[in-house]
């Protein structure tokens, strides 16, 4: 995480230790720690007053890392997981809807990470050890595929391979309303919202993040339960791998993904997540330069949201 930025709007008014604290994720003592050791700095003047009231758009900075104690990772045989690929270097995971990729904060333990542990307890020593083989990661609420290194080695090539946009990753995704043109780029950066924390969105001080689309079936207002307004289904490839950025970048052009209530997305019939899905990914292998690719159907609740909405053609069969 970067050791500045903006107070969101969300924080004005509120004291420098506690959002010290929320932004960085460390306890409320460490920020205080930090700022009476003259580690912050507000607006570029540092400063010792913990109490310091916070305006929306004042400049933080940290002058180092706060200390985050590190929960010890239990693995848990009792989550279940649906591994279609693994060998000496790789793990394929087709990922569940509602399961948490990995730790963090509020999600200390029932995560994917505690069932591959179980698994494959080597996993501890590739990558980050609070994320232990995670590559690239997956939204609670998004199901379908995801590559874990299962080596320390493994790991470095997969994400050198995700830096220079190597490794393919496809999704399908049910959305509202019908785009005007049947494929496109969407480029727009990608970064936390000034105005809610917990939500991402396109600022002109985001990072650099493209997705592309391509229209696969129209349903039209009225032919299925939706009723009152058109959907499409697309397919989308991503360039970037920005926190939400299907989901921020789609509802940006005006057209959010069903079901997906913290960007504005319609509520659908037979689903209570973002009706988007990870369909298909290829890389290289790190240790051999085989490629590889695998493809997941989407689950019941999407093929059948999918059903009910009067789609005629297969998902994706654009």
């Amino acid at each position: 995480m970067s050791l500045e930025g903006r107070v969101p709007d969300a924080l004005a008014g509120e004291r420098l230790d506690r959002v010290v604290a929320l932004v960085w994720d460390c306890s409320r003592a460490e920020a205080a720690r930090l700022i009476g050791q003259r580690q912050v700095a507000v607006n570029g003047a540092v400063t010792a007053a913990r109490s310091q009231r916070l305006a929306g758009g004042d400049w933080v900075s940290l002058l180092q890392d706060p200390v985050v104690p590190q929960a010890a990772l239990e693995p848990d045989w009792s989550i279940e997981l649906d591994v279609i690929h693994a060998d000496e270097q790789v793990i394929v995971v087709n990922k569940p809807a509602g399961l948490v990729t990995h730790p963090g904060s509020g999600n200390a333990a029932g995560t994917m990470v505690n069932g591959l542990l179980a698994r494959f307890p080597e996993i501890a020593e590739a990558g980050d050890p609070e994320r232990p083989g995670i590559v690239h990661r997956l939204d609670r609420g998004t199901s379908g595929l995801l590559v874990v290194a299962r080596t320390h080695a493994g790991y470095r090539a997969l994400t050198a391979a995700l830096s220079r946009r190597e490794v393919h990753r496809g999704y399908v995704a049910l959305v509202s309303g019908l785009p005007a043109d049947e494929r496109g780029v969407i480029d727009a950066p990608v970064g936390r919202s000034n105005r809610h924390p917990t939500k991402m969105a396109v600022t002109a001080d985001g990072r650099p993040a493209r997705t592309h689309y391509q229209v696969t079936a129209r349903m039209a207002a009225g032919n299925g339960p939706s009723g009152a307004f058109d959907t499409a289904c697309l397919e989308l490839r991503l360039e970037t791998g920005r926190t939400h950025q299907i989901r921020v970048h789609l509802a940006a052009i005006g057209h959010p993904v069903l079901g997906d209530e913290l960007y504005g997305g319609p509520a659908a019939p037979g689903i209570s997540r973002p009706a988007l899905h990870a369909r298909t990914l290829g890389f290289e292998h790190p240790g051999t330069g085989e490629p590889l690719r695998f493809e997941a159907e989407p689950p019941e609740d999407f093929a059948r949201l999918y059903r009910l909405l009067g789609a005629s053609r297969g998902i994706g069969s654009g």
